[in-house]
This record gives C-alpha cells, sequence and structure tokens, in this order.
C-alpha cells in the first residue's frame, strides 16, 4: 500500500501563492498502524496548539487492528486554516513500507526525517534528509525491553521539536495531558524526546526553512473531537437513554457518553446513576430500545454510520408514521457495502432525509463544526420532542474523530422543549382530545406520556394504519387525511431546524453551497479566488433539512451556485433542484469522494475552471 492511495502527490498549482515557511506548512508522519504513534502525534498538536499557533490533524488509519500503514497530518497555518492541503513539507518516514513512496510525495525542497537503522534509500536531491538513530538512543537510556516500541516514536517528536522549534516546556506539558498525568509514563517518553532533541542539535545542523514561532491565536480556545462535543452536548440536552452498537466512526460518541454520564447524570442524593448506556446485540435493537424509551418520555439516542443506518430503516418508518421521538446520530463514511470504514464521506444525505418506507421525510441535522456537535446534542432532542419523530444528526469522520480548534462550549441558556405533552389537568380542559389530531394546524398532534392518570391519557401506538384517535384503519380517507397532517408537520418544521449560515460579498454574483465538514475547505478557497483571480463568492453553509425559503432566495440572487459535497452522486445538489426547480439551471455540482477531507486547493480549481467555461 502506498501513500497514493492515502495522500496523493501535489497536482499542478494553477490558482497558489508563495507561502512565508514560518508557521505555514504540513508535516505528515508515516507509521505503522498499532504502533503507539497516536501518543507522539497528539502530543506534538496539542504542544502546537498550546503555543498559540493555529493547527489542525487528520489521523489516516487503514481499517484493521494494527499492520498496515497509517499516515498522520498536521496543518500548521499562521492564518486559521484547518483544511486539508494537498501535499507536505515535512514527511516523518517511520514506515519502512511506504517509505518510497512517502518520499516521492514530497514537493521539491522538502524534508524527510526518518531512522538511520532502517532500510532506506534517498532517491532525491532536491530534499533535506534527517537520519535518527532511534535504536541507539533508546537503548542509552536503558529503556525497558517490554517498552521499546512504544516509546521509539518520541524519538521524531523531539527531533521535530528541535527542528521546528517546538518548545520543550509545552512538550512536557502535552505529553502529562495527553497520558493523563502518570508521572513514570511521563519522564519516560519525555527522556526520549529530550535525548532525541538533544542528539539533532548537536549532530545535525538546521538546513531547510520551516519553523514555528509563538503566537496567541489560539487563546481562550480548545480541541476537542466532533464525537465527544455531540456526546457532551447530548447529556447536557437531557440525554437518559444510549442503546448503540459497535462501529467505526461513532464508537467513540458513545464512549463519550459512557466517559461523562457518570459525572453528570446521577442522583445527589443518593448517587445513583441516573442514566442507562446499554449496548445492543444490533443496531435493530438499539434504535428499538430508542424509540422504546422515547415512547415513555426519555431522552434516548443511538450512535451509528452506514450500514447501521440501513437495518434502522424499519423502526425509523415506525417512528416516523406513529410519531415517537428518538435521536440517531450518523457518522458518515464511505460506501457503497460495508465501504472504506476509516474514510470520510458525506453519501447518506438522501437515505436519512428519506429513510422510511413510503412517504417519508425525516428531520437531519448538519453539523460543520465541534460546537455546532455540541450544541445540536440539545437541538435534536428538541425538535425530536417537539415534532415527535427520530431526527438525524449527520455528522462524519472527519469532523467526529479528529480533533478541531473551538471557542468553548457554553451551557445552554434556553429550557428543554418537550414540545405538546399533555398531562392530567391540561387533558381534562381540553374537550375531544385524539393522539392524531391536527388541532392547532401545524401538523403536530398533542401526545401524553405513560403514568399520566387521566383515563383518556391511554391510547395504542399505531405504526399500521390509524385514525385520528389512534385506532386501527384502513380507510383511504384516513390514510390520506394522516398524511397530508404529516405533510404539514414536515412544512412546519422547516421554520423551527438551524439556519443556514451565510456570507454575503458586496458584489458577488457567484454563490457557493455546502453542509459539514466541506467547510473548511471552501472558507480558504473563496480566499484564494478573491486573492489570485478576482472571483468574489457568497457562501451559504446549511445546517438543517428540511431546506427552507432563505435557501431558495439565495440561489436567486447568483447567477450561478455550486454545490460542494463529498459524495459522488450530488446528493444535496438533487435535494436543492428539487427545492428550488424553478432556479435549477442556476446549480452546479461539484461533488467528488475519495475518502478524504476535502482541499481547499481542489474547490478553488473546480470553480475557476468551471467560470473559465
Amino acid at each position: 500500500m502506498s501513500t497514493a492511495a492515502v495522500e496523493p502527490a501535489p497536482r499542478a498549482v494553477t490558482l497558489d501563492s508563495n507561502r512565508d515557511p514560518v508557521n505555514d506548512f504540513s508535516v505528515v508522519v508515516a507509521t505503522v498502524n498499532g504502533s503507539g504513534s497516536q501518543t507522539a502525534n497528539n502530543t506534538l498538536v496539542r504542544a502546537l496548539f498550546k503555543m498559540g499557533i493555529p493547527v489542525n490533524a487528520k489521523n489516516l488509519f487503514p481499517s484493521n487492528i494494527s499492520g498496515l500503514p497509517t499516515w498522520y497530518t498536521i496543518r500548521i497555518s499562521k492564518d486559521g486554516y484547518v483544511a486539508r492541503r494537498e501535499g507536505t513539507e515535512l514527511l516523518v518516514a517511520f514506515n519502512p513500507a511506504t517509505a518510497a513512496a512517502d518520499l516521492q510525495s514530497l514537493p521539491r525542497g522538502g524534508v524527510c526525517v526518518y531512522p538511520e537503522d532502517a532500510k532506506f534509500e534517498r532517491s532525491r536531491d532536491d530534499v533535506t534528509y534527517y537520519a535518527l538513530p532511534v535504536k541507539s538512543l533508546i537503548a542509552n537510556l536503558g529503556v525497558d525491553k517490554k517498552l521499546v516500541d512504544r516509546v521509539a516514536n518520541m524519538v521524531y517528536v523531539g527531533a521535530l521539536a528541535e527542528l521546528l522549534g517546538i518548545e520543550r516546556e509545552v512538550i512536557r506539558e502535552a505529553l502529562s495531558y495527553n497520558l493523563s498525568g502518570k508521572q513514570k509514563a511521563v519522564d519516560l517518553n519525555y527522556n526520549v524526546v529530550v535525548a532525541a532533541a538533544e542528539f539533532v542539535r548537536e549532530n545535525l545542523p538546521k538546513q531547510d526553512p520551516y519553523r514555528v514561532e509563538r503566537m496567541d491565536k489560539t487563546d481562550g480556545l480548545i480541541m476537542i473531537d466532533g464525537n465527544t462535543a455531540g456526546a457532551l452536548g447530548a447529556l447536557v440536552g437531557g440525554l437518559t437513554v444510549m442503546a448503540w452498537y459497535p462501529i467505526t466512526p461513532a464508537t467513540s460518541l458513545a464512549d463519550g457518553v459512557n466517559e461523562y454520564a457518570p459525572k453528570l447524570r446521577h442522583d445527589p442524593q443518593t448517587e445513583e446513576p441516573t442514566y442507562a448506556v446499554v449496548q445492543a446485540e444490533d443496531e435493530i435493537a438499539a434504535i428499538g430500545m430508542v424509540l422504546g424509551a422515547g415512547w415513555m418520555g426519555a431522552r434516548a439516542m443511538t450512535s451509528t454510520s452506514g450500514p447501521g443506518i440501513s437495518l434502522m430503516t424499519e423502526f425509523v418508518s415506525f417512528g416516523y408514521y406513529a410519531e415517537v421521538p428518538g435521536v440517531i446520530w450518523d457518522v458518515m463514511r464511505m460506501g457503497p457495502s460495508t465501504g472504506l470504514p476509516t474514510r470520510v464521506s458525506q453519501g447518506d444525505v438522501l437515505k436519512a432525509y428519506y429513510l422510511g418506507h413510503g412517504d417519508v421525510r425525516n428531520i437531519c441535522l448538519l453539523p460543520g463544526t465541534v460546537k455546532e456537535c455540541f450544541e445540536f446534542g440539545q437541538t435534536a432532542f428538541d425538535l425530536a420532542e417537539r415534532f415527535q419523530q427520530p431526527v438525524l444528526v449527520l455528522s462524519d469522520l472527519d469532523l467526529g474523530m479528529n480533533a478541531w480548534m473551538s471557542e468553548p462550549f457554553q451551557y445552554p441558556d434556553k429550557p428543554l422543549d418537550r414540545g405538546k405533552v399533555l398531562n392530567a389537568e391540561q387533558l381534562k380542559a381540553m374537550e375531544g382530545w385524539g393522539r392524531y389530531k391536527d388541532i392547532d394546524g401545524d401538523g403536530i398532534s398533542y401526545r401524553t406520556l405513560p403514568g399520566n392518570e387521566h383515563p383518556a391519557a391511554a391510547f395504542f401506538t399505531r405504526g399500521s394504519g390509524h385514525n385520528a384517535s389512534a385506532g386501527y384503519s384502513e380507510r383511504p380517507d384516513d390514510w390520506v387525511s394522516n398524511m397530508a397532517r404529516l405533510a404539514r408537520k414536515h412544512e412546519t418544521a422547516r421554520q423551527y431546524v438551524p439556519k443556514p449560515v451565510v456570507d454575503r460579498r458586496e458584489g458577488a454574483k457567484i454563490g457557493i453551497i455546502a453542509f459539514g465538514t466541506a467547510d473548511p475547505a471552501i472558507v480558504e478557497a473563496r480566499d484564494r479566488l478573491s486573492t489570485l483571480a478576482g472571483i468574489e463568492t457568497s457562501y451559504m453553509r446549511l445546517r438543517a433539512l428540511p431546506l427552507g425559503d432563505e435557501v431558495t432566495q439565495f440561489i436567486a440572487e447568483h447567477d450561478r451556485v455550486y454545490v460542494v459535497e463529498l459524495n459522488t452522486d450530488g446528493q444535496m445538489h438533487q435535494l436543492l433542484r428539487l427545492h428550488a426547480p424553478e432556479h435549477a439551471m442556476q446549480l452546479r455540482s461539484i461533488a467528488y469522494s475519495d475518502g478524504l477531507p476535502l482541499t481547499a486547493r481542489y474547490v478553488t480549481e473546480q470553480i475557476y475552471e468551471m467560470e473559465q467555461k
């Protein structure tokens, strides 16, 4: 396996600019999956972050336990850009199996750091090399043989710290953070870092221009991954039941609930837990538990990815028609079939929106930042209970599993929205209540919860045909009436779901529409298009389905609107054409999916080339 399948060599740059190598370059660390490189890589990223330098990292790993190649890319950008870049200036070649291909991916003037005791051919003369005596450095420190493989990666941490100018004290602080303050482990790893840094200082004079300098652009920020943020947001938003089945890349969301629920969900008097986390036997059982808990009045959710979503179809369809709340986090990955479990995609959009049987349209949230993952933790529950149906949150692997810079999260200042739930007194005052009656004209009926002592509160939940009073019915007029009400409810939802984020530039005749983790590439591409080609663009980032009138208005304001997404078929582009058919000819699809996070260069070149035509 070569890096060509994971980190492509840079293409010819048609719209790029010369960059100052200080605080503006990328590093790729090539290792073997399962070799313990995660601690080393996280230490580098956290140290850079604590030096006030904007940084983003992406872990490109194979879908196996260990033994295959893995790449970890670190982008350092003084301008705060966090999209993946095509090509990296610095290579840490610690995997002999991919070293030759990794070396060829470096641009002219790049840097290669490698173990001198490994089989490695310096096949290029336009690259700077730094050879590290990994084995002898560790041997001189007297490291226990059982731990040698675990700390070997700290050699490149020390080497990069010295070569780039990363402060040693922040390296030590980052180690302490990543190793949970375990002093013995911190000291062991830090001693390797220092030994490697001293070797570089004494034996390898710096011959490249790449370095970092302390900044203040990350002051007050945090770093967190989207799955952890989503777990925290769900708990803050009232989660009491989590049912799940393991699947990449959604497992760490359930892990986050398991980690924080004991701290946030317990009785202050008895210290007994006030939540339940259940690992179900499969995804079908998980969503069944969620809807059962939702019917009882609990705020319940599950986390999964594309294959799990497929298995949940029948229950989601039941929840939509029987009108039972629940939340599903779909952390999207590559498909079809089981696809590429450790690669990113936005390929579940159509499936999620129409998930079910017959005429079903679901509410879907589209977080684009880790802060929105946190905020949508409560929003998803509020919408599920307000509209009495399953709500899907479409995150993805890049957002869910990688760490991102963010402003600190704020505890919600609004109460939970439980929707139209009747207590006994309210039910007593209501004449002619029926479980599926549209009393207010918004398509949303009133419901009761088990435990309501009023005798009229009880009803049979119907997943099959029913009338307004929840009685079984196969009458055509009952079916038509009920489906019309559900359609009205969906129209009402357009006013409740999170609105798009819009940035209009004066005089821009070109618009861009995107969602989720396409955002970082578009933010950077817009600046490139403006600076390098004089092309001004306006930008709308969608945050939910169904789409609203503001989307139609945005399209109407521009001559051409490019829809950028990480799938092959242009799924959001199709939904937009259905939403605004009168403006369909103004919409252009830029859909691309290769398993890797989108780059600004790709977006820039696509729009530039299409505009030239």
